[in-house]
């Protein structure tokens, strides 16, 4: 029954096709089978592909066919243009070979796949290839550059990886290439120097390496023409261009080259006349900003220098052209420029800017975006209101700011975001006008999102007239002095997502109906009462406890609430007096009970010491662990008197000193390893007398000692302890308290010095850093105090610096730094962060028997991989390298073992001999990239964070750890040499954790980790950086 219509269809075909003139049967014949790699069509907009359509044609040629362009004489294809058509499948691109004719091949915006085979450059014709936007994979092919006709090559934001082709010698007509977001890699100036007459150049989000001092030969073939380069966001290091060659670029418009590893001083730009816009935030540039930057010399309109290591000050901003401004988290010093003619853009914020901020009345610029926070700037704040009528976004917050808040700077009609916290302003939070004229000019509304004045000494009521800012986002008062009730207007935000109260003095009850978009909430350690409204019941005990013990929380019981208001007032002043009676005398016995158990342990210990003494001549060892003391003692009490034992103890750097009750016979101790400082399970607490005193942290540590044992691939790993019934408790001695500085860095928390000097504290570890402790304070909130040895840390001044950048670190995967103290005496160095519950992940991976945990599935180890990354994304992204990325230094908290990283960014805290020591360290432990332990002057770099992210994939792929020897039929080797060797004599399952095999073969998802790991850990003009690993990283599917 088909053969008929089959019969008629061919002949048709073959009528058209021979008679035709213009298109020819190779041609028609290549269209159709390029189509059939084309098997997404949602809008069916190739169905005009059939013969049918060209003999309905006035002419041959398929012009009618969807996106087939034709030449008007010749009748030839010249164009397949199928740009953003939601078109998908695998081409094959060797079925276009017989379009002889073919000028343009343009497929952008699609789902298309596959690979470009060599054959493409046999399209000799071909001058426009735009194949961006895809999922295109797989390397570029070398015959690239026989397509010496083409001027247009786009193949941006697809899957493309591997070397670049060498040269592009023969491409004399490109004059545009974009290769932006694949995983391409070349020696930078090898690519850079064969380009001619290119006047845009996109190769961003890359793995090209190497740096940009090229020589003038090199680099004047594409200085002479480009107007746009765009190197950002890959591995390029070593120094800017030079003052010789960057004064070829005359054309050049943008430079962009963020978010790399370029070192060295600036030159001169003077010579480029054309240069408009220049990005190079997140590098490793010094020196002063070249002034011709912010003159009219050059008519920049926009400049970013963040993220970078400048210094100096700057005086006046005077250019007419500058629009965008960003010179923030530098090391820029002296006051605020005193002109600025253009910008409406400006951040200096993270720097060292002191003086008096009333300089800003005299800046003439539109603003719209100004941020001068983390700085020293001083005194009241200007009016602001008609002087810059379209200021939008105001950042003044962690300065020293002094004096009130001006009306119109809450009240202006076009500030959307104001943060003033972190400053020491007094007076009301005024949000009206102040006569009659000034109400008749406020508008009825106002378009504040967010509104930040936490941390000040505010005072007086919230007022009524917040409900006018209907479209806040955020409201943020906590830490200060306000008072009086909560207005009922907070109802009528209906926008509201961040509402903190939290550290006033608000009084009677929470409004209710408050908004259902709320997802933090906080109004703890204020006097309210009442009931929680219905609404607010979702939120944590934290959100309203401690303080408002007036205040009904849903799950308080008659019993342990305050008396119900609904009582009479005779029995409820009996019912006070009785309760009043019982706890007077409960506490009477309980005084009594703990006074005879102090007598009774201050006894027991005098004899246990007295025997230690006669026992160990000279020797304190027996004096460090007492068991099942009532009372905790304090963390931070010491006697500066104490002489170190003649015989002290002494650990590897990163390894816990653990002590068992059971185990101390004969003066000896079981030491257990490799424990991470967060990673202690409740009840089980460690301490020796060289970790309780601070004098003692200086010790040096020595070896760990671990050895490969014969015949075993895995030499003897870590070791864990299981959890103690009691803990071992923390010896103490004068009580002196604690009389520095404390410093907050999160508004979240408050406390005093005095608080923190009594609250009690266990002992969890020690690492190169210094000592790490537990302690609770009075409110029950748990904190980790890291107690910094002696002699480690850079001056106050400098550290203050520093530890407030790593402290404005915020993300669900770090564990953020709350605060730090600053002592009289030198040793009184402490850096405060929440207490995590959760084990490390040394913990989980190394644990031997009895197990607590079952072993983490693929995955989990997947998903803590991909959380590692992100989490250094965020930190690289800010210009801080963790520095010090080990197991130990992950913990895996919750249910679902989410990652947190700890430990990150100290080495900015530390001189130059703590740095040394952190990198010895971590080269002990398997973790040191191999340029650091060749640099004369070693310091943490992104590429030595992704080198340790490396070696841990390797350990969550082999359950093995770095420091481990291995034996073998090679000989005794280390884990990455062992895995290296595994995978070039394909061996991979043998080096695969049993627990996660599943089978004779690896999986494919296991190879790809794999892959990625041996990435991490080439040399490190070849190695990736932490953004290309996250996106390999995410890309695995389990």
């Amino acid at each position: 029954m088909n053969s008929p219509p089959n019969f008629f269809f061919l002949l048709l075909f073959f009528t058209i096709f021979t008679t035709s003139s213009s298109a020819s049967l190779p041609e028609l014949r290549s269209l159709m089978e390029f189509k059939k790699g084309i098997t997404k069509d949602p809008q069916k907009l190739l169905e005009s592909w059939t013969p049918a359509a060209v003999a309905e044609a006035t002419a041959a040629c398929p012009s009618s066919w969807q996106g087939i362009v034709c030449d008007e004489e010749s009748g030839n294809v010249t164009g397949i243009v199928l740009d953003r058509l939601h078109l998908g499948g695998e081409l094959k691109f060797h079925t276009l070979l017989d379009l002889k004719m073919l000028r343009n091949l343009s497929l952008s915006g699609n789902e298309f796949t596959g690979r470009l085979p060599p054959s493409l450059g046999s399209l000799s014709s071909l001058q426009h290839l735009d194949l961006s936007q895809n999922k295109f994979y797989g390397p570029i092919p070398a015959r690239i550059n026989d397509l010496w006709g083409l001027n247009y090559l786009n193949l941006s934001n697809n899957h493309f990886k591997g070397g670049f082709p060498s040269g592009l010698s023969n491409l004399q007509q490109l004059r545009v290439l974009d290769l932006h977001d694949n995983a391409l890699w070349a020696e930078i100036g090898d690519v850079l120097s064969t380009l001619r007459n290119v006047e845009r150049v996109d190769l961003s989000f890359n793995q090209f390496f190497g740096g940009l001092s090229l020589t003038v030969e090199n680099v004047s073939g594409l200085a002479n023409t480009v107007h746009f380069l765009n190197l950002s966001y890959n591995n390029l290091n070593g120094h800017f261009f030079n003052n010789s060659t960057i004064g070829l670029f005359r054309n050049l418009e943008v430079l962009d080259l963020s978010n790399n590893s370029i070192t060295g001083v600036l030159p001169s730009f003077a010579s480029l006349p054309a240069l408009r816009v220049l990005r190079l935030p997140r590098n490793q540039l010094f020196g002063s900003v070249p002034e011709e930057l912010l003159q009219t010399t050059v008519p920049l309109e926009e400049l970013d220098l963040s993220f970078n290591g400048f210094t100096g000050s700057i005086a006046v901003i005077n250019s007419t052209s500058l629009n965008i401004l960003n010179l923030s988290s530098n090391s820029l010093s002296g006051f605020l420029p005193t002109s600025l003619k253009r910008c409406t853009v400006i951040d200096v914020s993270r720097n060292m800017l002191s003086g008096d901020i009333s300089v800003i009345q005299n800046w003439e610029a539109p603003l719209e975006v100004i941020n001068l926070s983390s700085n020293k700037l001083s005194g009241s704040l200007p009016p602001t209101s008609g002087v810059y009528s379209k200021l939008s976004t105001i950042d003044l917050s962690l300065n020293e700011l002094t004096g009130s808040v001006p009306r119109g700077l809450v009240t202006s009609s076009s500030v959307t975001r104001l943060n003033l916290s972190g400053n020491q302003l007094t007076g009301q939070l005024l949000l009206q006008g102040s006569g009659a004229s000034e109400l008749l000019l406020m508008p009825p509304y106002q378009l504040m999102e967010y509104l930040d004045v936490s941390n000040n000494s505010l005072e007086g009521a919230l007022p009524s007239e917040i409900d006018r800012m209907s479209v806040l986002k955020l409201l943020n008062l906590a830490r200060n002095d306000f008072s009086g009730s909560l207005p009922n207007e907070l109802n009528k935000l209906l926008y509201l997502e961040y509402l903190d109260l939290s550290n006033n003095k608000f009084t009677g009850n929470i409004p209710d109906k408050l908004s259902s978009s709320l997802a933090v909430f906080n109004v703890s350690n204020n006097d309210l009462s009442g009931r929680v409204p219905e609404n607010l019941r979702q939120f944590p005990p934290s959100s309203f406890r401690p303080g408002n013990g007036k205040l009904m929380l849903p799950n308080d019981s008659p019993e342990t609430s305050s008396v119900p208001d609904n009582i009479p007032d005779k029995v409820r002043h009996h019912s006070s007096k009785g309760n009043i009676r019982i706890a007077i005398i409960l506490a009477s016995v309980g005084a009594a009970v703990m006074i005879a158990f102090v007598l009774l342990a201050y006894h027991r210990t005098q004899l246990k010491e007295f025997h230690g003494r006669s026992e160990f001549t000279g020797q304190n060892t027996r004096r460090d662990a007492k068991l099942g003391g009532l009372s905790r003692p304090s963390l931070f009490k010491f006697n500066t008197n104490v002489q170190p034992p003649t015989t002290s103890l002494s650990f590897s750097n990163d390894h816990l000193l653990t002590s068992n009750s059971r185990s101390l016979s004969g003066g000896q101790s079981e030491f257990i390893t490799e424990i991470s400082e967060h990673g202690l399970t409740h009840g089980m607490v460690a301490t020796s007398s060289a970790s309780v005193n601070p004098n003692l942290m200086d010790n040096h540590p020595t070896s760990s000692g671990r050895k490969s044992s014969p015949g075993s691939p895995l030499s003897s790993s870590p070791r864990f302890l299981e959890a103690c019934e009691k803990p071992v408790m923390l010896d103490v001695y004068s009580p002196d308290r604690l009389a520095g500085e404390l410093f907050f860095l999160d508004s979240s928390i408050a406390f005093t010095a005095e608080e923190l000097s009594r609250a009690p504290a266990e002992v969890l570890g020690r690492s190169s850093h210094g000592t790490l402790y537990k302690a609770t304070l009075d409110s029950g909130h748990m904190l980790t105090v890291k107690w910094l040895r002696v002699g480690l840390v850079k001056h106050k001044k400098e550290f203050a610096r520093e530890v407030k950048r790593i402290g404005s670190m915020r993300h669900p995967n770090i564990v953020p730094l709350l605060a730090y103290y600053w002592g009289p005496r030198e040793q009184e160095r402490l850096l405060l962060a929440d207490y995590i519950h959760g084990d490390s992940l040394a913990l989980h991976l190394y644990e031997s028997t009895p197990r607590r945990y079952s072993p983490l599935s693929f995955s989990q180890r997947i998903r803590v991989a991909v959380d590692v990354a992100r989490c250094l994304l965020y930190l690289h992204d800010r210009g801080l390298p963790h520095g010090n990325l080990k197991p130990t230094n992950i913990v895996l908290a919750g249910p679902d073992f989410n990652a947190r990283l700890t430990d990150y960014g100290l080495h900015r805290l530390m001189t130059l001999a703590g740095i040394a020591e952190q990198i010895l360290n971590l080269g002990a432990l398997g973790y040191r990239a191999p340029e650091l332990a060749t640099a004369s002057k070693p310091v943490p770099s992104f590429k030595a964070d992704v080198y340790a992210l490396g070696v841990i994939l390797m350990e969550l792929l082999t359950r093995k750890s770095a420091g481990d020897i291995i034996s073998g039929q090679s000989g005794a080797v280390d884990l990455t040499d062992w895995v290296r060797l595994c995978e070039r004599e394909g061996r991979v399952m043998d080096c695969i954790d049993r627990d996660i095999a599943g089978g004779e073969e690896s999986s494919k998802e296991m190879d790809e980790l794999l892959a990625i790991s041996l990435r991490c850990i080439l040399p490190v003009n070849e190695r990736p950086n932490i953004r290309q690993v996250f996106d390999d990283l995410c890309s695995i599917s389990v």
